[in-house]
């Protein structure tokens, strides 16, 4: 049975019209309003720990992924009591060098916004919910010497799990670029999946370093969720 794999980056009021990114940027309404909706439907939302048995065919079941990119206050502010409240876990990718700090890689593009400092992150995991690695400074992995990228890499889950005590299993590449070098390298480093940018849902015979993802932009409304999640849709689109 496919798995969707839902990818989220900012719950947030979305920026004027014409900002460049808005539509990664999906309203905290409209986010309650999904998650009652999957939860309703008999849909359970799982962090990508709480995925693993299902990924590997151990377990089966009416479940998806919630993945958020980057680590952003606002998830912890807008997306966590929505999880908490209908029991669904969710795994959060943070760049280690910005904890308490902003997304200072898309400087120029967009307004930075905060991200979760080492306080925030610890209520998230206190709450159930799992941290990710998104590297160290959230760098293009593609434009980096094979030592660099090591080091962004492994250097994020040591980060993390050094800071907040925590185990973290799972990886996402910055900005989706990769080679393959770089998902031996994830694997070397000691994760049990790396998630893409790649559209479709997941399946057993995916390569566990390159599992693809729905994106659920601003302007996705609840039947188009319903279909990027139950049909084939998605994968078409991979």
């Amino acid at each position: 049975m496919p798995i969707p794999i839902l990818m989220y980056h900012q719950i947030d009021i979305p920026p004027v019209r014409g900002t460049p990114l808005r539509g990664l940027v999906v309203h905290p309404k409209d986010f309650h309003n999904q998650m009652r909706w999957l939860k309703w439907t008999g849909y359970q939302g799982l962090s990508m720990r709480d995925l693993e048995p299902y990924l590997q065919g151990q377990k089966q079941g009416r479940v998806f992924g919630i993945t958020l990119d980057d680590g952003y206050k606002n998830n912890f502010d807008n997306a966590l009591p929505v999880l908490s409240k209908y029991g669904f876990t969710a795994t959060c990718y943070g760049v280690s060098s910005q904890i308490g700090g902003t997304n200072a890689w898309d400087a120029g593009l967009v307004a930075e916004k905060p991200l979760m400092g080492l306080e925030e992150w610890a209520g998230w995991l206190a709450s159930g919910m799992e941290i990710g690695a998104h590297t160290r400074s959230h760098a293009d992995l593609t434009a980096l010497s094979d030592p660099a990228a090591m080091e962004e890499i492994g250097g994020c889950k040591s980060d993390f799990e050094r800071k907040l005590d925590c185990e973290v299993r799972h990886f996402c590449y910055p900005f989706g670029r990769f080679s393959p070098a770089h998902t031996e390298m994830a694997r070397k480093a000691g994760y049990v999946t790396a998630t893409t940018t790649r559209r479709g849902r997941t399946h057993t015979k995916h390569n566990a370093m390159e599992l693809p993802r729905v994106m659920v932009a601003r302007a996705t409304y609840l039947l188009q969720l319903f279909v990027k999640m139950g049909t084939a849709y998605e994968d078409k689109k991979g």
